[in-house]
C-alpha cells in the first residue's frame, strides 16, 4: 500500500469552484427563489405595518368624531342584550 504526498500548494478541487454557466432556466430559477424571499421580508414589514396603520387611522377618526371603539362596542352590546 502506498500513499502520494504532495509537497506544491493545493489545488482546488472541481466540486469547489463556480459553475461555469448558468442555463437561462437556471438563471430564472435563482430569480424567481430571489424574489420569494424578498417578498417574503416585505410582507412581513408591511402587513403589520399596514393593520397597525388601519387601527390608528380608525381610532384617530373616532376620535375625532367624539366616540371610541369602546363606546361602539358598548352601544353594540346594548343593542344585542334588547333584542
Amino acid at each position: 500500500m502506498t500513499t502520494e504526498l504532495h509537497e506544491g500548494p493545493l489545488q482546488a478541487s472541481s466540486s469547489l469552484t463556480a459553475p461555469a454557466r448558468l442555463s437561462w432556466r437556471e438563471k430564472r430559477e435563482v430569480r424567481r427563489r430571489r424574489r420569494v424571499w424578498f417578498e417574503e421580508i416585505l410582507g412581513w414589514i408591511l402587513v403589520p405595518t399596514i393593520l397597525f396603520g388601519t387601527y390608528w387611522l380608525l381610532d384617530l377618526i373616532l376620535t375625532t368624531l367624539g366616540t371610541s371603539p369602546a363606546a361602539i362596542l358598548e352601544g353594540i352590546e346594548a343593542i344585542m342584550a334588547h333584542l
